[in-house]
């Protein structure tokens, strides 16, 4: 990120609906320590950058957990 970039903060809602999971869902891994957040009051902000890392870093292949490819139909 430059010096003359923001960082962008998403609300829980919107990491949800990026990531196709339910809110709670969003909220256990927050309350895990999987996903960094940070509390504005009440509510928690997921820094873009975090969200993108947990997404690099809990990415799978084209072959499943049995070894097996799997085809796209």
């Amino acid at each position: 990120m430059s010096a003359g970039e923001r960082m962008r903060y998403l609300t829980v809602a919107e990491v949800a609906d990026l990531m196709r999971l339910s809110r709670m869902t969003v909220y256990r891994l927050i309350n895990r320590g999987e996903l960094p957040a940070v509390r504005v009051g009440r509510s928690f902000r997921v820094p873009q950058d975090a969200l993108d890392a947990y997404l690099r870093t809990h990415s799978v292949d084209a072959e499943g957990a049995d070894g097996e490819e799997r085809l796209s139909s």
